[in-house]
């Protein structure tokens, strides 16, 4: 039986907070999360750095990011698109 399995890939947006590297941004994502005990909602902030092959994406930028094979020893995600 063979099966064709598509693997989903993890698809984050969030706003770039530095682009000071050749082909990198750093993108701050933030989640709204629910505390497994308490049961209070509260914001958790993640930093990741996507691969972007133009150097178009500035700071401030809203970008979508998804994850990819390994670019470097820190890069797993490449930038997709632009919010608008």
């Amino acid at each position: 039986m063979n099966e064709n399995k598509t693997k989903q890939h993890t698809t984050l947006s969030g706003i770039v907070v530095s682009d000071k590297m050749d082909k990198t941004v750093v993108v701050n994502v933030e989640r709204f999360v629910k505390h497994q005990k308490y049961g209070k909602y509260y914001t958790t902030n993640k930093k990741y750095k996507a691969h972007d092959a133009s150097n178009t994406h500035k700071v401030g930028d809203v970008v979508t990011i998804v994850e990819t094979h390994p670019i470097s020893k820190d890069k797993h995600f490449k930038v997709v698109n632009t919010a608008k």
